[in-house]
């Protein structure tokens, strides 16, 4: 009977510390969960934040670029087309008949030229245009605005449907275009530049290849201005959830590609 009594106390005994053991488990788990279900958050938050201030900067950025553009294509093509209407306008008095008329077309065609760019101007100030041209059109535009500032061949290469990714991730991938075209026209010496766009159900690629004097990759490694400026376009395309990858060989060139996945995009 004794015997009994002492087996029972110490059945009882080991469940009781076995459940202590087990409560001990539990609330530890859930501490732990917590902790970390916390500091997701936070970091979710901090990428949160992050994202929105490289968004601003984006658009600032865009902006300060849209301006520099504009009053390039003004002073360089607008004024210059709207110089040669007036110049023809000036000269119509003492002309005779025989060429009148056709200096009067030539004036229509001048004029009607400075009111088409003027119009394409406008559209650029809205910092919506991506968004309502599509990436692929507003790629063409900034090729066209690079195309006429030096002596270049661009071209662009598309491969499969085009369809939209995100407003907010084709600002901030606009943005790294405008910094690549910008950085090829400053230290490339290239002739040709190719920018390639890929639409995959599963990703979005796109490449931009320049048949300049290359570079060596070495120094990315430094902390220098040159090494910054491409980690920066790495981290904005992290931000994004891209993949970014640049090449370059001496007297030949640079490749640059940044990878979107998109899952099932929407076309």
């Amino acid at each position: 009977m004794q015997k009994e009594s002492s087996e029972i106390i110490i059945t009882v005994i080991a469940g009781t510390i076995t459940l202590l053991l087990l409560g001990g488990f539990i609330i530890s788990f859930l501490l732990l969960y917590r902790r970390r279900h916390h500091r997701y958050l936070r970091e979710k938050q901090q990428m949160q934040l992050s994202y929105e201030q490289e968004l601003l900067k984006a658009r600032l950025e865009i902006k300060e670029q849209t301006f520099k553009n504009i009053s390039q294509e003004i002073h360089d093509n607008i004024g210059q087309v709207l110089s040669l209407a007036k110049l023809n306008i000036a000269t119509m008095e003492n002309s005779p008949p025989e060429t009148l008329g056709r200096k009067i077309q030539d004036s229509k065609k001048l004029v009607s030229q400075a009111i088409h760019d003027l119009r394409n101007l406008s559209h650029s100030l809205s910092m919506d245009y991506i968004a309502d041209l599509g990436l692929a059109r507003a790629i063409e535009h900034e090729l066209s605005m690079v195309k006429k500032a030096g002596d270049y061949e661009t071209a662009i290469e598309m491969d499969g449907a085009p369809y939209s990714i995100d407003n907010q991730k084709e600002l901030i991938l606009y943005r790294m275009i405008q910094e690549i075209l910008n950085n090829i026209i400053k230290h490339a010496t290239a002739q040709k530049i190719i920018i390639y766009l890929g639409y995959r159900p599963e990703k979005f690629t796109l490449t931009i290849t320049d048949n300049g004097k290359g570079f060596d990759l070495t120094p990315l490694n430094d902390n220098n201005s040159f090494g910054l400026g491409i980690r920066h376009m790495h981290n904005r395309a992290q931000l994004i959830g891209a993949g970014f990858l640049i090449s370059s060989t001496l007297e030949l060139g640079t490749s640059v590609t940044i990878t979107v996945p998109t899952g099932t995009a929407a076309t």
